[in-house]
């Protein structure tokens, strides 16, 4: 199970950080994704940790504003979101596969195993 927190409302500029935390199982040997979905519009991907944090990848439109990090000791990753946009506003979910996936499934939703309740990210303008 994961469990998603951290969301709440932030003006345009400001900064919100989200945690996902696991129970029921170890998650540390999980690679790691956050997704988003805003009102009327499709899941997309946010961000990729893999195991060990070696490898992160992220959405173009979060790349230097958007970090995400794992503490495998305490079964949470974190995404530390700096210079908030009003089109950061979504629902924000974090997600957890056992596999490697290939790069070009990084930002594919359906590979991801494990999901839990979002945490909902309103920033006004």
């Amino acid at each position: 199970q994961l469990q998603a927190s951290g969301g709440g409302l932030v003006q345009a500029g400001g900064s919100l950080r989200l945690s996902c935390a696991a129970s029921g199982r170890t998650f540390s040997d999980c690679n790691m994704g956050w997704f988003r979905q805003a009102p009327g519009k499709e899941r997309e991907f946010v961000a990729h940790i893999r195991v060990s944090a070696e490898f992160k990848y992220y959405a173009d439109s979060v790349e230097g504003r958007f970090t995400i990090s794992r503490d495998n000791a305490k079964n949470t990753v974190y995404q530390q979101m700096n210079s908030l946009k009003p089109e950061d506003t979504a629902v924000y979910y974090c997600a957890a596969t056992s596999r490697r996936l290939y790069y070009s499934d990084l930002r594919n939703y359906n590979k991801y195993d494990y999901w839990g309740p979002g945490t909902l990210v309103t920033v006004s303008s």
